[in-house]
């Protein structure tokens, strides 16, 4: 994962401060690509711990076309709770009164949370997050396009048609339950010498706490369509456009530099499982994980 720190000190020593939909500011710069070999082990990050659980829950998330949090809530996965949290409070008028982060605030969100895995009604009408990436993945205005993608490598594997968008424009403005229109807005496979490899284009990459996540599902979701198609897996190649960290990261990137990379994981999934859109959890196993501590830091929203 060299190639990661690599970026982190690309952008504190080259990066441009600039200003952002969030009032945080970023220190930015713009395009830049990594390569992670997914046969020499699976690229979770080990200078610091990275929450493996919602990886998987979420990347099972999108391939079931799910867009309501209920089901990552109540898999303890917390990474989008913020945003229709947020989105709840100024529907309800209640935003300017509870300062985002304050401890007030964080007392409302537990609240929140808690009715959305208990009260389904409640969680139908402030659990959506309206047509955001499993949306779009598995019903992209009527086209199922993970399930063609995965028809069309099997098929006819040398094709360079082997892509998923998420960036819908008619349907942008309806994500605002979310926050932000996708990020990581579209993916392509390509297939040589019996090996899948995908890349992924992000307009717009947080880099201390959002790019970790995006690296490993990207992989995942590689060896799964792998193991979907019969291949062995090659390379994820992460192309970024806006590469960025924000302004309250940057100690916590130069902490992390300071720590040396350890062996990475392997990845072990059930030969028994079943088919992509149907495993489980429970089928997918990362052995030997063996990272530094978590390095905390506020999500800009």
């Amino acid at each position: 994962m060299q190639v990661y720190h690599d970026l982190l000190r690309h952008i504190l020593a080259n990066g441009t401060r600039k200003g952002d939909r969030t009032g945080t500011g970023t220190l930015s710069v713009f395009g830049h690509q990594s390569r992670y070999p997914l046969a020499e082990g699976f690229p979770l990050l080990t200078t610091k711990r990275v929450h493996w659980k919602s990886v998987v829950h979420e990347l099972l998330w999108f391939i079931r076309g799910d867009i309501n949090i209920r089901y990552l809530v109540r898999n303890g996965v917390r990474i989008w709770n913020e945003w229709p949290f947020q989105h709840y409070l100024q529907e309800t008028g209640q935003d300017d009164a509870l300062p985002k982060h304050s401890p007030a605030w964080k007392d409302a969100m537990r609240t929140f949370t808690a009715r959305i895995a208990e009260d389904e009604a409640f969680a139908a009408t402030w659990g959506e997050l309206g047509p955001v990436y499993g949306r779009q993945w598995r019903d992209f205005n009527g086209v199922d396009q993970l399930r063609d993608v995965i028809e069309g490598i099997r098929s006819s594997p040398d094709s360079r048609r082997l892509l998923v968008t998420a960036w819908n424009p008619n349907d942008i403005p309806a994500m605002v339950k979310a926050g932000l229109p996708p990020c990581h807005t579209l993916f392509q496979f390509y297939v040589a010498e019996g090996r899948l490899s995908c890349q992924l284009y992000q307009r717009s990459a947080d880099v201390f706490l959002g790019v970790p996540f995006n690296i490993a599902s990207y992989a995942l979701l590689t060896h799964l369509v792998a193991r979907e198609c019969g291949l062995q897996v090659g390379e994820f190649v992460h192309t970024l456009g806006d590469a960025h960290l924000y302004s309250n990261h940057l100690e916590q990137a130069r902490e992390q530099l300071t720590r040396s990379p350890r062996p990475l994981p392997r990845l072990r999934i059930n030969k028994d499982a079943p088919g992509i859109f149907t495993i489980g959890y429970g089928d997918i196993e990362l052995v030997d994980y063996d990272p530094w501590p978590a390095i905390r830091a506020p999500i800009a929203v």
